[in-house]
């Protein structure tokens, strides 16, 4: 039975800014899944309360929007089978000085010193995220 599904991926803003967008999509196509979208776009405080809408109550979300909004990322739509799951795996770890390396996170991530994990990527983690965080963006 075919699991062919959407995730969405944004290239986080110090990773656009590094110049690690072809790289990312370069993962993406030699994993085999599908490019269905991509746009170059800068976030406002609404779309990532929107986006981060369970974070919007911590103590961290200001110092989160503060870096999201701190530049040009790239947002892309990925399709194909178990690319959410697959996405995931290829991101590696949040934590970018403990991912593994091989992942995108513990090739290009590493603590900046910042109040912010600014691991690379971004990547749903559901269907049902992957939907609502593509509505958003695209």
């Amino acid at each position: 039975m075919s699991q062919s599904e959407r995730t969405l991926v944004l290239v986080k803003p110090e990773a656009f800014k590094r110049g690690l967008t072809g790289e990312v999509i370069r993962r993406i196509e030699a994993k085999g899944y599908e490019l269905e979208a991509l746009a170059v776009v800068t976030a406002d405080e609404a779309k990532l309360r929107e986006h981060y809408a369970e974070h919007v109550h911590k103590h961290f979300f200001s110092d989160l929007v503060e870096y999201m909004s701190s530049g040009p990322m790239t947002a892309i739509v990925v399709r194909g089978e178990r690319c959410i799951e697959g996405m995931r795996v290829m991101a590696g770890s949040t934590d970018p000085t403990t991912a593994p390396a091989g992942t995108l996170r513990g090739d290009f991530g590493r603590d900046w010193g910042s109040n912010n994990i600014e691991n690379v990527v971004h990547c749903s983690d559901s269907p049902t995220s992957a939907e609502r965080e593509i509505k958003i963006w695209f």
